[in-house]
Formats: C-alpha cells, structure tokens, sequence
C-alpha cells in the first residue's frame, strides 16, 4: 500500500508516468524500506495506463461483486433481535453501560 501511495503522490505532483527510481526516493525519504519487487509489479500495472483509467478499471470490477449475501444476513439478524422480549434488552443495556466501571478515556 505505502508504494502504491508513493506513486499516486507521485503522479498528483506532476510526475505522469513515475520510474521505480522515483519511487524508491520518495520511500527513501520518509524512512520507507523499498520492497524492489513490489516496486517493479506497480510499475508493471500501470504500463500504458493512466492512474484514471486504472480506478475506472478498478471501480468496474468493484461494480461486480455482490453485496446481496451481507444485506440478508444483517436483515435476518434484525428481524431474530426485534423478537427478543422487552426485559432483556433492558438488561442488556445496563450490562453495556457497566463496561466502562466508572472510568472513562480521558478521565
């Protein structure tokens, strides 16, 4: 992530089309420890690509994944919760507010 990041600031500060020679000062820079052959598979993927047109890419493949699965189990689990009788909740709130003992973050 941090050499993908390198090269989008790259890229956002003027530099089209980044060497992995650019890549490895700015890491150096910051104390980053460049992986070479991470280095070379970034500069690899976006042979003749703008970083445009690889996010439309990217947003494209995004675009298929289903989300169908996570939307019916977070409704399943709703529906088993609204079930539940009144007293129990009301004890669950009370354990809830009983986490802290007394302390809080900044106290």
């Amino acid at each position: 992530m941090k050499h993908l990041a390198a090269y989008l600031l790259l890229v956002a500060g003027g530099n089209t089309s980044p060497s992995a020679e650019d890549l490895k000062t700015i890491l150096g820079s910051v104390g980053v420890e460049v992986d070479a052959s991470r280095v070379a598979a970034l500069i690899k993927a976006f042979e003749g690509k703008t970083v445009a047109e690889a996010i439309a890419e990217g947003s494209a493949k995004l675009a298929t994944v289903s989300a169908g699965g996570a939307a019916a189990a977070s409704s399943g689990a709703a529906a088993s919760s609204s079930d539940a009788p009144a007293e129990e909740e009301k004890v669950e709130e009370k354990e809830e507010s009983d986490d802290d003992m007394g302390f809080g973050l900044f106290d």
